[in-house]
């Protein structure tokens, strides 16, 4: 019977090892509760692995403090996404939120092809997305072939001259559609050109003419089009 008993107390303890470790891993994969904004995060990578803390970063985070000696440089030893903040390589910070108010604020650059010449207006945008907010020239501004982004640039080409909207480089844009004005004169069918992520609809009928969508008015991917003597004002998404 003795062996019996050896071979209980080993497997109670085998069991009971086999329980501590089954919580350990429990407790590591438990994700901490989200940070809302203003809580300051620290976040740390110990022995340079990259570790990752739960906080709300829909509307940004910001750095607050950095602890390490080992520098915490954006986009290589910290960076976020929709759910919280990563950090890697030694990097040791504090972090904090930002509130929903400040999470996206709108900054227009006006960029414009002389003669059609190609021109590079310079902006800092560190990551940030870029679209046009609306076509001021004759000539197409059409993304990839006569407008486009680089590291630090926003480029025109072929004559096209507009506006274009930088986002924020953690929150995008300001949530929300954009009103465009877009009239077609002398009955001639003309584009009024624009970034376009969802769907477009008349908001309000300027012209005389009535407004039909599908017949003198319409939207494809590179914007808003009018025709026969439509002026609208349009909500685009």
């Amino acid at each position: 019977m003795q062996p019996v008993r050896v071979a209980g107390r080993m497997g109670a303890a085998v069991m009971g090892l086999a329980c501590a470790s089954l919580w350990l891993v429990a407790e590591a994969t438990v994700p901490a509760a989200a940070a809302t904004a203003g809580e300051v995060v620290r976040c740390e990578s110990e022995d340079l692995r990259r570790t990752y803390c739960a906080m709300e970063a829909g509307g940004g985070v910001d750095l607050v403090r950095q602890l390490s000696e080992t520098p915490c440089i954006r986009e290589s030893d910290w960076g976020v996404d929709g759910q919280g903040v990563w950090v890697t390589r030694g990097c040791r910070a504090e972090f904090r939120a930002r509130g929903a108010s400040s999470s996206a604020s709108r900054h227009v650059i006006r960029c414009e092809s002389p003669s059609g010449r190609s021109r590079s207006c310079a902006v800092a945008l560190r990551g940030a997305p870029v679209r046009l907010l609306r076509q001021l020239s004759s000539p197409p501004c059409r993304f990839g072939e006569s407008w486009g982004v680089g590291r630090n640039e926003i480029w025109v080409a072929r004559g096209c001259k507009g506006e274009f909207e930088v986002g924020d480089r953690d929150a995008g844009f300001p949530p929300g559609p954009r009103l465009l004005t877009c009239e077609s004169k002398g009955l001639i069918k003309r584009t009024c050109g624009t970034t376009i992520d969802q769907e477009v609809f008349l908001v309000r009928q300027l012209s005389d003419t009535a407004c039909e969508e599908g017949r003198n008015w319409g939207w494809d991917e590179h914007g808003v089009w009018v025709d026969d003597g439509c002026r609208a004002e349009f909500a685009v998404q």
